[in-house]
């Protein structure tokens, strides 16, 4: 059995001391009790715009002297969360579904109005990366621990995990000697080459039954899932900054088996931010774990990420993630909404469905939507003039049918005579 770390530092929520190796955190709960250990080290690889039409690249790695402002525990999910700099934070969610937990995704935000560590940026903006970590399948109770390095790519930003160290969700108020290691830590076993002996024998005939024919038994149709109503506050005293209702439905291919879902909105957790250009909403669910990823130009916003883990109702576990998506488009000062369903393939694995869907990550006023723009399915006022065309068309047709046969007729007529 191998052991954690044998120096662990309790500090208060939101303090952390600085230690050479790295940033060495702890989590309390609303008891003040233990619920989340870090230890860990990150290295950032950041490339930016500069002045002169020109690209650069820093490199930096996560500092000893972090706040864990933002981090929390519940039973099902846990957000670390440590702050850094001038603006800067780095974040992971942790879920837990039948005693093993994993990372869903890991969120980097940087301040690009930093000049130490971004110098010459043309943009003053804070900049948002989301990826899949690697941390899956670590079971309660115990740590998860890499020594090796855990790469993790995005497109301008790289992130290098090493010396890691985390235990999510612990019990008791007490960290946990066991250990969960990552595959790279693991060691390799060599395969031993086998010699196999060959004889030659004649073989009786063998009579092959014929297997009696196959039925298919139908997959069972789902019911319409149920709309979850959900909104993000900046805290407590503040009205809403963003607005979502909507219900969903996952369908997830692995082979030549396909699955669906309905998401089931009650019992949700519900988390998110708002920013200047980009807003997320974090749906938690006992089987799924949704985040959508809002970005707004001042003029539009759309869907521009969205990131799914979950379990099937067979055992499977899965997490899927598109981060170049353009969907539910609409004006800042508006929302978007579909009544319609409608499906998404997010990934070739992945695909949305979506039932009475309306959202606002943008603008909201007073907490209450803004006018919606419809999607095409509901936009009722194209079908005025399609059915007008079709009308004149028919009609224009029959004029023509009559003149042809009124034609025919008279040429008849002619030849009688």
């Amino acid at each position: 059995m191998n052991r954690c770390a044998t120096f662990v530092l309790i500090v208060a929520f939101g303090i952390v001391s600085q230690l050479s190796h790295g940033a060495e955190v702890t989590v309390q709960d609303k008891d003040g009790k233990l619920c989340l250990y870090a230890n860990l080290m990150v290295n950032f690889s950041v490339s930016y715009e500069v002045t002169g039409n020109k690209s650069a690249t820093v490199e930096f790695e996560l500092p000893g002297n972090v706040t864990t402002d933002g981090s929390e525990c519940d039973t099902k999910s846990s957000t670390l969360k440590l702050n850094f700099g001038e603006g800067h934070s780095w974040s992971v969610n942790f879920t837990l579904s039948e005693n093993v937990y994993q990372a869903d995704f890991v969120t980097f935000s940087y301040n690009l109005s930093d000049t130490t560590r971004f110098p010459n940026s043309v943009s003053n903006d804070t900049t948002r990366v989301t990826v899949k970590p690697h941390i899956t399948d670590v079971r309660m109770d115990t740590c998860y621990s890499c020594k090796s390095n855990d790469m993790i790519e995005a497109d301008l930003v790289n992130q290098t995990l090493w010396n890691v160290l985390i235990q999510a969700f612990v019990s008791n108020d007490s960290r946990s000697e066991n250990i969960t290691s990552c595959a790279a830590d693991l060691p390799t076993t060599a395969v031993v080459p086998t010699t196999h002996s060959t004889s030659t024998t004649t073989a009786a005939p063998v009579t092959t039954p014929t297997a009696p024919p196959t039925t298919t038994t139908p997959t069972p149709t789902l019911p319409t899932p149920s709309t979850g109503k959900y909104s993000i506050k900046p805290d407590e005293n503040s009205t809403a900054c963003l607005l979502a209702s909507f219900g969903l439905r996952i369908g997830y291919k692995q082979a030549d088996k396909y699955q669906e879902m309905n998401f089931d909105p009650n019992g949700t957790i519900v988390s998110g931010s708002c920013e200047v250009n980009s807003s997320e909403l974090v749906l938690v669910s006992n089987t799924l774990t949704l985040m959508f990823t809002f970005t707004n130009d001042t003029k539009k916003f759309r869907l521009r990420a969205l990131n799914v883990t979950g379990t099937t109702s067979s055992g499977v576990h899965f997490s899927e993630a598109n981060t170049n998506l353009s969907l539910w488009e609409a004006a800042v000062s508006s929302s978007y909404m579909c009544n319609k369903e409608q499906n998404y393939t997010i990934t070739s694995q992945l695909t949305l469905y979506t039932f009475n869907l309306q959202v606002q990550p943008v603008g909201v006023q007073k907490g209450v939507f803004s006018t919606a723009h419809e999607c095409s399915l509901d936009d009722t006022s194209i079908l005025i003039p399609i059915i007008v065309g079709a009308a004149l068309a028919g009609l224009i047709l029959i004029v023509v049918i009559a003149y042809v046969i009124g034609r025919r007729k008279t040429y008849v007529g002619y030849q009688t005579l």
